[in-house]
């Protein structure tokens, strides 16, 4: 079985930011549009999966090595689908008025790529730790791209943050909507990008003036 040689850091920076699962590699890419019209409904999401995530690839380390490799699917869909339904049930119980926006999305966890692929890539190959790093990672991830995408669709579709009045005028009603949906998510995705290929030019420039440095010394 194969292991990671990065950090516990290393594997949550990852997952924030070089695999991000809405930016990166545009996977899951469902709630980034249906829930995102409201930041709290972003926020609970994020939350959820967050939860879900790191659960799934810390169970499944837990249990790596009495995987039987023929049935290892139906055994991670089987403990995905126990932790959604944990935090399905949670929420209805605890964040009812959140919970009749988003609790069909709640439900569609268990098929989410992103967690499933973790779990076959990662989780199942390495130790609990690294796992639960990888999995927290991920799930940070998934949660900081859904705060963004909320803040900006809740702000400029309806003037407010969290439910409360915040710019007044006419709000820019697309936002809110699923093709406001899209378009912030194509924006959003683009600037990452964008800013991306800045750093990687810079950090090619300065490879580039280093050994010339050295030279003229």
């Amino acid at each position: 079985m194969a292991h990671t040689d990065k950090s516990n850091w290393e594997l949550i920076k990852n997952g924030m930011f070089s695999e991000n699962t809405i930016f990166r590699m545009a996977i899951s890419l469902c709630p980034s549009i249906a829930v995102t019209n409201s930041l709290k409904n972003g926020f609970f999401m994020g939350v959820s999966v967050i939860f879900v995530q790191t659960m799934v690839n810390l169970t499944v380390s837990l249990i790596r090595n009495f995987i039987n490799p023929k049935i290892r699917i139906p055994i991670f869909m089987m403990v995905i689908a126990g932790y959604v339904s944990l935090i399905d049930m949670s929420m209805a119980a605890f964040a009812r008025p959140v919970y009749k926006q988003i609790g069909l999305y709640i439900q569609l966890i268990v098929a989410f790529a992103s967690i499933f692929a973790r779990a076959e890539v990662f989780a199942v190959k390495n130790k609990i730790i690294p796992s639960v790093a990888d999995g927290l990672g991920m799930g940070i991830g998934f949660f900081l791209a859904m705060i963004v995408i909320s803040f900006f669709r809740e702000l400029l579709g309806k003037g407010a943050l969290w439910g409360l009045p915040i710019v007044s005028g006419n709000p820019l009603l697309i936002m809110v909507l699923p093709a406001g949906g899209f378009f912030a998510v194509g924006l959003l995705m683009g600037f990452f990008n964008w800013v991306d290929i800045r750093l990687a030019e810079r950090k090619a420039a300065a490879a580039e003036t280093a050994p010339s440095v050295e030279t003229t010394g």
